[in-house]
């Protein structure tokens, strides 16, 4: 957001620089993974783009290293399609290391393995790797992962995987190609702020605000309701609260009324694309799923193919479990 943009409403801190925004659902899940990983298994936790994932997370790794219970490691690499099990085994073996000799992996798998159980037997305590955007990792990877975590528990150590992703990777776990992974993980849904849109708002308003005084001044009592009401995760308030902002700076108004924030709120913010691309979908993977072309998805997605055809089509992404 610019300076000035900034200065007339009194803001002192950009919207993505504020600190947790905390629930009863947020408590919940971070009482309930934290017992899972201390269990050594499986977790998948799911939510949309943009529901606050990463900062839930943030703030679970960050208690379970100050009640140092458990050895903490994370997977940093970016392509997750191209991850492979001695890639998340690296990753392990980096935080698990206490020195630069034991950061170094074998190269043959067995060797690998009892490698890895040796450093989380060295320290003591379970260990737990998290891997974003778990959604886009292979299945293979996936029964893997699995397999190691029971190599470990067979040595008599723990490990806890706790993969994070869009609602795609619920979807995979639960489809019958991935039982063997899929019944042995606990899976944990993420609902954002559903139901806590304007108790956020309000609170980014006043983190951000010089003062209470700016924060109730920024936007009128309709421009909050109609942000509220239109959208569902902190990615989209914060998008469309600064558009919204920068539009009112623009023609000299404040505080900002419900006309522009209706002005600049995207009439296909809801469409079938942008929706299922939230999720974890897109014209690639649908088609994949169901064995068609991408091309006749991307068509689906946009109303231009025949009704018939359209409504095979839907008929067998709903089957899937694809939310539509």
């Amino acid at each position: 957001m610019l300076s000035d943009v900034m200065n007339h409403f009194g803001l002192h801190k950009e919207f993505d620089q504020t600190g947790y925004f905390d629930t009863a659902h947020h408590r919940y899940l971070i009482k309930e993974i934290t017992a899972a990983i201390q269990k050594g298994r499986i977790i998948a936790f799911t939510g949309i783009v943009g529901s606050g994932k990463t900062k839930l997370l943030q703030q679970l790794r960050q208690t379970l290293k100050q009640e140092n219970a458990v050895v903490v490691a994370r997977s940093l690499a970016v392509d997750k399609a191209r991850v492979t099990l001695p890639v998340l085994m690296r990753a392990l073996a980096f935080d698990l290391a206490t020195d630069d000799k034991a950061l170094k992996l074998p190269k043959q798998p067995e060797d690998r393995e009892h490698h890895i159980i040796a450093l989380i037997a060295k320290r003591k305590k379970p260990a737990v790797l998290f891997c974003d955007d778990s959604h886009e990792l292979h299945g293979n990877t996936l029964t893997k992962l699995k397999r190691l975590i029971e190599a470990v528990r067979d040595e008599g150590e723990s490990l806890s995987i706790v993969l994070a992703g869009h609602p795609k990777l619920r979807d995979d776990l639960r489809r019958p190609t991935l039982e063997e992974i899929g019944a042995r993980t606990e899976i944990f849904p993420f609902d954002g702020i559903q139901g806590q849109q304007k108790a956020y708002l309000e609170w980014l308003l006043n983190q951000c605000a010089k003062n209470k005084a700016q924060a109730d001044a920024i936007l009128t009592e309709e421009a909050l309701e109609l942000l509220t009401q239109s959208l569902v995760t902190p990615l989209q308030i914060n998008h469309y609260l600064t558009l919204a902002l920068e539009e009112a700076y623009q023609i000299g108004q404040k505080p900002v009324s419900a006309d522009i924030v209706g002005n600049v709120l995207s009439i296909t913010l809801n469409d079938p694309e942008p929706h299922l691309i939230r999720h974890g979908y897109n014209a690639l993977s649908l088609a994949r799923l169901i064995n068609a072309k991408p091309a006749e998805i991307r068509a689906f997605l946009h109303s231009q193919l025949p009704p018939i055809r359209e409504q095979e089509l839907k008929e067998q992404l709903l089957k899937e479990g694809v939310p539509l």
